[in-house]
């Protein structure tokens, strides 16, 4: 493949932005070599500056989840600008958006919007220390919740990836009150509660992990942490960031039939704008200011542009049809790729959750963020750059999950597929 203009435009961009991206996660440190520049998408599609096209499973990080450019949102975005772009006043559109929110999560009776998800998170946690009086928060190693101060603790993602156990900058007071226990231990959960519980505020989770890549609840993981919270007076927080009308369209709650207190949403609600929104029980949302003492504000909250993308995808999945295309696309696509790696004799375990999946390099179960990390990285980035020369783009890390659209086809499965048996005949 040619790259001359990608490299062009890396080299100019290392001049002027740290690392050369505005994203650690988009750095290809992990996987060797430079990114590609990204000129256009279509559909399961992305074009480079250099022409090279490649099926996109990286979906901007998981909101495209109805493919780029779908034309209903494409619409509904080219009306909102023409009305204007940004007012810093409440729109019928923000009312709309809220509506379609509550309606798809039960537990979400109120709702506020914001611009990301580090806000969304940040924000609740705020708010779920106002509510309880507690000052301390538990979260689990490789789950990342934003790059908030007190958040970045053992967190996945972009640290994950480039091995910074922990942010400098962090004052250790905040990080003093961030208890990070392992995920999908429920045991540990308690022993943190009984060692003191009665300072902890919440437990703020990925209901599915997609920050250390996919990694699924086990089975009474998220019904153990529901119960330990209400014992102890804490409020539970999901994370539904990424798996926020993705798993499901009431999220992971509804997939796994579980109530948290608050829940973060964005990505898919955004419909690749940046939007992202917090919301819960009312009695607990009546804490945030205008209604409470719980301070939070954001000018570009509510932007129409934004609202107008979101409000288009959750009309299209409200009908439910596409989880059960995706579900089909993901079993297709795990199968063939299991069947790969297997015909192969290469070691590897495969995570999938409706339309989020990652492929370790192990042999064992991943199950937590330790066992993630024993996955061979090296072998991972070996595959990683095979892949993208035959045309698919995955996220340059180990410990990042893929997603489907309702736009990737059977033939890009099959070229998917196809791949990944040219990569793995390397590896």
């Amino acid at each position: 493949m040619e790259r001359g203009k990608s490299q062009a435009l890396y080299e100019r961009a290392v001049r002027v932005i740290p690392g050369g991206v505005n994203s650690p996660v988009r750095a290809f440190r992990a996987v060797g070599g430079n990114p590609p520049f990204i000129e256009r998408a279509h559909g399961s599609r992305l074009v480079d500056a250099d022409g090279n096209e490649y099926i996109d499973y990286v979906l901007s990080w998981g909101p495209m989840i109805l493919g780029h450019t779908h034309p209903a949102v494409q619409q509904a975005v080219h009306a909102a600008v023409d009305n204007g772009t940004s007012y810093g006043a409440p729109t019928e559109l923000e009312v709309r958006l809220a509506e379609k929110i509550t309606a798809a999560a039960p537990s979400i009776e109120v709702v506020r919007l914001v611009s990301s998800g580090t806000e969304a998170v940040m924000s609740a946690l705020r708010l779920a220390r106002g509510f309880t009086g507690r000052d301390r928060i538990v979260k689990f190693d490789g789950c990342y919740h934003g790059h908030s101060d007190g958040l970045l603790s053992k967190a996945g993602s972009g640290l994950a990836t480039l091995g910074i156990p922990d942010s400098p900058g962090v004052p250790e007071a905040f990080a003093a009150l961030t208890l990070s226990v392992p995920f999908n231990d429920l045991e540990a959960v308690e022993q943190t509660f009984r060692s003191g519980g009665d300072s902890i505020a919440a437990v703020v989770v990925e209901p599915v992990a997609g920050n250390m890549g996919c990694v699924p609840p086990a089975p009474g993981f998220l019904e153990g942490l529901s119960r330990i919270t209400r014992e102890y007076g804490a409020l539970l927080v999901f994370d539904e960031v990424m798996t926020g009308f993705r798993v499901a369209y009431g999220g992971a709650q509804q997939l796994y039939g579980i109530t948290p207190d608050l829940t973060t949403l964005g990505k898919v609600v955004g419909g690749g704008f940046p939007l992202a929104a917090y919301g819960g029980r009312r009695d607990i949302m009546e804490k945030i200011a205008p209604a409470g003492p719980v301070y939070q504000a954001g000018t570009l909250s509510g932007n129409p542009v934004a609202v107008s993308a979101g409000l288009a995808h959750l009309e299209i999945l409200a009908q439910g049809a596409a989880y059960t295309q995706l579900e089909v696309a993901g079993a297709r696509l795990e199968a063939g790729l299991r069947g790969v790696m297997a015909g192969a004799g290469l070691p590897c375990t495969f995570n999938r959750v409706g339309s989020m999946f990652t492929g370790f390099f192990s042999d064992a179960p991943v199950r937590n963020y330790e066992e993630a990390r024993r996955s061979d990285a090296t072998r991972f980035g070996a595959y990683f750059r095979s892949m993208l020369a035959h045309g698919v783009y995955l996220a340059p890390s180990q410990f990042e999950a893929g997603f489907l659209s309702t736009a990737h086809s059977d033939d890009d499965i099959d070229h998917t597929i196809e791949a990944a048996a040219r990569a793995a005949a390397t590896l």
